[in-house]
């Protein structure tokens, strides 16, 4: 093989090298497009401090950003749900709180099946929000009424991000729609909204994906938390869903353009902000029935674990019980917006 030749050779190998690293870096590319698109946070490019406390009743770790409690990137934390320490959220037996305390968690499913909404009219691109609720509208048993004088209602505004809170907080709800937040992330906001967690933070989660913490923003890692260990109540009313609108992309809060969730065997799965997948639409109206009531009294059966008026309980014998940090089972009693120790 003459000289002339060899270096020809080596040219195109060269080529062939530079050609696939320019396609590497594409994809890459393609893949933070995605990771932004697909992972709604309530404050992007903008970390905050992060914090431990106390929410219902069990640790918590938050971030603070803008005076903001946020949790999975784009879910608000009522603050006046959060504490530092347990001190206030159960008393001794004839003491008196030393400071405010809500009246306990209202947040949950909307009553009669209706949520009113109202649009702030300095809103961008209003379409997102109206597009969004008729895509609710249409699709589950929900009803979307425009809030005339309604005390309790959720609130399109131009937000720094794509945020929203956990179910029906009580009063006016905010849902923040930054300038980039297209009508898919308006949907999938709406969904936390009603009362849906991300899709990942099922407490079945780690029969279907692997969580790769190794892959993880250091101080993201808490967004990863089930639902159950935020202390939250709730349930599976479908199984797991890789096309849910709720489900996090497979590179979200990536430290080093590794996949920070993929399924079991490894593989990556295509996420979605198109809209409610079918198994959205069947769980959602699962939890509101066409038959939606005014809300029922709840009933609780012994055995189990509960979040009662922002605290996380144990139902035994027909009476509530905590544990202490000692392990130590300790019966609780609820009266005058409190809980006390028995």
């Amino acid at each position: 093989m003459s000289t002339q030749v060899k270096w020809l050779f080596v040219f195109f190998i060269n080529l062939l090298i530079i050609s696939c690293n320019e396609k590497e870096h594409i994809e890459n590319t393609n893949i933070d497009e995605q990771n932004l698109n697909n992972t709604e946070l309530a404050y992007p490019n903008k970390s905050g401090e992060i914090k431990k406390g106390y929410y219902l009743g069990v640790p918590v770790t938050y971030e603070v950003i803008d005076d903001q409690y946020i949790i999975d990137g784009d879910i608000i934390l009522p603050k006046n749900q959060v504490y530092s320490s347990m001190e206030n959220v159960i008393l001794q037996p004839g003491q008196k709180s030393s400071s405010k305390r809500s009246a306990g968690i209202t947040y949950g499913k909307w009553p009669n099946n209706t949520v009113y909404y109202s649009i702030d009219p300095n809103l961008p691109s209003k379409h997102r929000a109206t597009e969004a609720i008729q895509h609710w509208q249409n699709n589950t048993n929900l009803n979307f009424i425009e809030r005339t004088n309604q005390p309790n209602y959720i609130y399109f505004y131009r937000g720094s991000g794509c945020s929203s809170s956990v179910g029906m907080q009580g009063g006016k709800q905010e849902i923040s729609l930054a300038d980039g937040c297209p009508t898919g992330a308006a949907i999938h906001e709406i969904g936390h909204a009603i009362g849906l967690f991300h899709e990942q933070s099922r407490t079945d989660r780690d029969n279907y994906v692997l969580i790769h913490e190794q892959n993880i923003i250091p101080n993201s890692k808490y967004n990863f938390y089930t639902y159950f260990d935020r202390g939250y109540r709730g349930q599976e009313n479908t199984t797991f869903d890789f096309n849910s609108i709720m489900m996090y992309h497979p590179y979200s809060f990536s430290k080093n353009g590794n996949p920070t969730i993929t399924k079991l065997n490894g593989e990556l799965y295509q996420s979605q902000r198109d809209g409610l997948s079918n198994l959205d639409i069947q769980g959602i109206n699962k939890m509101y029935p066409a038959t939606g009531t005014d809300g029922e009294t709840p009933t609780y059966t012994n055995g189990l674990w509960y979040t009662v008026q922002g605290l996380r309980v144990y139902r035994y014998h027909d009476l509530w019980w905590v544990k202490d940090n000692n392990g130590q089972w300790l019966q609780v009693v609820y009266r005058d917006n409190q809980w006390y120790y028995a």
